[in-house]
């Protein structure tokens, strides 16, 4: 079959998403389906590059540092080029079937196959469409998630994003509020919508206005479990265990401050590394400075260096605050048998069940009991590390997932036919 992809990110510089857009696609390629990639890149020039034998064509497009002006670019701007773009390319490649992997490219993915008479298919991995901001957080300072995205919802949640300012932002309301309407309404008119995780499928089911029900299936992102485990082996750093880690963005949705109430509620004596960047960085240094704890902090990492570091953990603490759609790193975790103490929120529990593949808590000082649990008790971290890479192997791996998207292909042009 001929594939279509369209993405937001691809490797080597890329988060989650790219990783599991690659894992997609290398698996199809296995498969023995020819793929076509495109990626918009905001402030980029056009250009074309390869990964892994990949080929990737990259669309640029203005895109300043202002928050709205880049939004606007990004979205009504980049859909309506990109789209005809993506036509081009349908026409040039012969595509069957064209796959939207996130909020910058499903609409213009949509778009594009409606108008070339071909199926598409949208991976949905977080809240944009259902979410202005993409992380339902409308008070970074409190554990309680926006209800619905509504006029006082959004004047609420540009409070604390603007600051003095937000006055000066309230007429942008109407802006986000058709912005997020035309989001769904492209959405709504894909052949099939994949959910990553329950929690985001739920989501969907009720606060995406017009999703027919039925036309979203729950499909996790593609782990590559055996590169994941060679690439923990091969790059172990020389560090002294046992160890704690923290892997990801430092930044309020991230629970950074839950994470420094729990190592010291739980009086954790092992080191603690520290591998990502962001906002609250300051505030994990200031926190490093004063403590009397050992604290190592490593900026971002390349990808299979921040692996041999998290192969080499004793403990992985996952302090998210915000509702997490399926969060590669406890993939990553898993797929190692690392044991994890994490907060329960979003799609976290399709990875860590309760018990069973990890510990799950609902406020920093619970999620300090787990951690002092884990560190106190190996033969529970043991069982649940066992059972971990059991889960991850069974549900996440990729040959299973790429196994059951190209079913949804199969599905949407047989059915388009």
């Amino acid at each position: 079959m001929k594939v279509l992809i369209a993405t937001d990110s691809f490797p080597p510089d890329c988060g989650g998403s790219g990783w599991s857009t690659y894992e997609l696609a290398r698996g199809l390629r296995a498969r023995g389906h020819q793929l076509t990639i495109v990626q918009p890149r905001p402030g980029r020039p056009d250009g074309q590059r390869e990964y892994d034998g990949l080929v990737v064509r990259e669309i640029g497009v203005f895109a300043p540092p202002i928050p709205f002006a880049r939004n606007y670019l990004k979205n009504e701007r980049l859909t309506a080029r990109l789209a005809d773009v993506l036509r081009s390319v349908i026409a040039e490649s012969g595509a069957q079937v064209v796959h939207g992997q996130h909020v910058m490219t499903i609409p213009a993915a949509v778009n594009a196959a409606a108008a070339a008479g071909i199926p598409s298919v949208a991976t949905v991995r977080d809240y944009w469409p259902v979410c202005y901001w993409s992380d339902l957080i409308h008070d970074p300072g409190a554990d309680a998630l926006c209800p619905a995205c509504s006029t006082s919802g959004m004047l609420r949640c540009i409070r604390p994003r603007a600051g003095a300012a937000w006055p000066l932002a309230v007429p942008l309301v109407p802006y986000m509020r058709a912005n997020l309407a035309r989001k769904q309404q492209a959405l709504c008119r894909a052949s099939r919508v994949i959910a990553v995780s329950s929690t985001i499928a739920r989501d969907l089911s009720a606060r995406a206005v017009g999703l027919l029900p039925g036309r979203t299936i729950t499909i996790p992102n593609p782990v590559d479990i055996e590169s994941i485990r060679a690439a923990a082996r091969t790059h172990r750093p020389s560090a002294r265990n046992p160890f704690a880690l923290y892997m990801g963005k430092l930044a309020p949705n991230k629970g950074t401050r839950k994470l420094l109430i729990a190592v010291d509620r739980a009086d954790l004596r092992w080191p603690l590394v520290v591998i990502g960047d962001g906002p609250d960085r300051p505030l994990v240094e200031r926190w490093a400075r004063e403590s009397s704890r050992e604290i190592r902090l490593t900026g971002w990492l390349p990808r299979e260096e921040a692996l041999g570091w998290l192969g080499a953990a004793s403990l992985l603490v996952f302090p998210s605050q915000g509702p997490e759609s399926l969060s590669r790193v406890l993939l990553e975790a898993s797929a190692l048998g690392i044991p994890i103490a994490a907060m329960d929120t979003g799609g976290t529990r399709d990875i860590v069940i309760p018990g069973r593949t990890g510990l799950l808590s609902s406020s920093a000082e619970a999620l300090a009991d787990d951690v002092a649990r884990l560190v106190g008790d190996p033969a529970l971290s043991a069982r649940l590390s066992a059972a971990a890479r059991e889960h991850v192997e069974a549900n996440f791996s990729a040959d299973r997932v790429v196994e059951r998207i190209e079913g949804v292909y199969l599905e949407v042009t047989s059915g388009h036919a």
